[in-house]
């Protein structure tokens, strides 16, 4: 019996030493007070609580972002140039797309990939039923013929059989179309509209032009082009009769893929010309851009920034050599050595955990000290009051 209760009295020292360290000491339920306003304050507190870890738990299942910067490795990639820009006074037929680089790289009145829509004065797009039905005839006609070319026959050239082959021929040459309605084979195919017809007209240039990635250049400018001796050309002679209007929305404007992170400067951007046969350039530097996704999915893209200058070209001027330059929007691009690698990470469980600690922790802190307060300033007000010192 001796040595039992000298155990247990062993035992009660060992756990009266532990208590010594409990930091949270409780105290008996007799001497607790429960007042509205510790109510209102944990009430307070709880919404507060919960509308904090609701953001942390947001924030941990969203994705964080992390750049670094890279030597660009991809150099012998082509570049995808993605375009939607609408003119408003300039008819689709009096323009032309062309791109070129510092390589050498030409790419003439381009049409794979780029699409001319016409549009109305007032943006509504224009039905090409009835060109799609004179172009029909041609189906009648001897696949055997050979039309004339009207003067522009060459050694290469002997035949022109459609109104574009026409135009070959005259581009050849070196002559410039004032008008298609002289030309058969342009009735024909429906495409004989008098300029004057379309000086109401829109145009809406859309798609994509593939270019090598090194510095270069493209531009829509009035007047087919085409090669002649080595010179890039464009038929101006339409710009005699009516002058260009170069008023101009980009609606987009990219230098490869969308990713989430891309911001292109030009979208929505809305050039108002104040003067006619205006020059528009964007001289752009691009900078590109990997993306890796959180499923590791790779998208190459780039970022660019911009700025932009326009000036008056004075076509008689410029055919005397006294000034250079040639009215349309031109976009220089040049490309820069360095790469932005953009990764989507998720965030650890032990930074979502650690949130959540110092959210419940810091406002159970600030609400007691708020709590302590508002009791104890109405505990003295209430002394005040009861030995008539309030007035």
């Amino acid at each position: 019996m001796a040595s039992a209760a000298s155990g247990g009295g062993g035992g009660g020292s060992v756990f009266g030493s532990l208590r010594r360290f409990d930091a949270y000491p409780k105290t008996m339920e007799d001497f607790r007070i429960k007042t509205c306003g510790g109510a209102t304050i944990t009430i307070i507190s709880g919404v507060i609580m919960t509308a904090l870890f609701v953001a942390e738990l947001q924030f941990f299942l969203g994705v964080s972002i992390k750049e670094k910067l890279l030597m660009d490795t991809t150099r012998s990639e082509l570049l995808d140039i993605y375009l939607d820009i609408t003119f408003k006074h300039l008819p689709c037929d009096h323009i032309s797309v062309d791109a070129m680089d510092v390589s050498g790289g030409q790419q003439v009145d381009v049409d794979h990939d780029i699409k001319k829509i016409r549009l109305k004065a007032d943006g509504t797009r224009i039905s090409e039923e009835k060109v799609q039905e004179l172009g029909n005839g041609t189906a009648l006609l001897d696949p055997n013929r050979c039309e004339s070319c009207y003067g522009a026959e060459t050694n290469e050239i002997k035949c022109c059989n459609t109104c574009e082959e026409v135009r070959i021929a005259y581009r050849a040459r070196g002559w410039g179309l004032e008008s298609l309605a002289a030309f058969e084979q342009c009735k024909r195919e429906g495409l004989a509209k008098a300029p004057s017809d379309m000086k109401e007209e829109q145009c809406n240039v859309q798609g994509r032009l593939r270019v090598s990635k090194v510095s270069g250049n493209f531009h829509i400018s009035p007047g087919k082009s085409f090669q002649q001796s080595h010179a890039h050309v464009h038929d101006l002679k339409l710009l005699q009769q009516f002058p260009l209007n170069l008023t101009h929305t980009i609606h987009r404007l990219s230098f490869g893929e969308f990713v989430p992170t891309q911001v292109n400067p030009l979208d929505n951007h809305t050039f108002v010309a104040k003067e006619l046969n205006a020059m528009r350039q964007y001289f752009t530097q691009i900078v590109p851009m990997r993306y890796k996704k959180i499923n590791e999915e790779v998208v190459l893209s780039n970022q660019y920034s911009v700025t932009h200058h326009h000036k008056h070209i004075d076509l008689n001027k410029a055919a005397r050599g006294e000034q250079t330059g040639l009215p349309g929007m031109f976009v220089t691009y040049e490309i820069s050595p360095l790469m932005v690698e953009v990764s989507e990470h998720r965030r650890s469980l032990t930074h979502f955990l650690t949130g959540v600690c110092a959210i419940v922790g810091g406002v159970f802190t600030v609400a007691g000290i708020i709590d302590s307060f508002v009791y104890n300033s109405y505990r003295a007000f209430q002394k005040k009051l009861e030995l008539g010192k309030v007035s």
